[in-house]
């Protein structure tokens, strides 16, 4: 037997190893970018100070506040009511996505 050198494909050179490896990441990069709102949500947009939503909410978060500072609620409730006072207060004064009002 003799030994001769054999050739070698390219898919068993290290090359090929490094094209893999960039493919891997630059599909890793395009997934990023394309779900980048989900990984980095937008900033909100400057709430409006005249908002009748936001004014009633923030009245009543104030509220809620106090009563945790006295310690007559745990923050527990006090997550529970904020969550109760904005629904309260987006059913008064309208706004956010509930359902739409019935056909008359």
């Amino acid at each position: 037997m003799t030994d001769s050198p054999r050739e070698v494909s390219f898919l068993d050179r290290p090359a090929a190893r490094l094209c893999a490896l960039g493919v891997a990441l630059l599909m890793a990069a395009a997934l990023a970018f394309m779900h980048r709102d989900d990984l980095f949500p937008p900033e909100q947009a400057a709430a409006d100070p005249n908002d009748p939503v936001a004014l009633c909410f923030a009245e009543r978060a104030k509220d809620i506040d106090n009563l945790l500072a006295e310690g007559t609620i745990n923050a527990q409730q006090a997550g529970l009511f904020k969550g109760r006072a904005e629904a309260l207060c987006q059913a008064q004064f309208g706004g956010g996505s509930g359902p739409p009002s019935p056909p008359q």
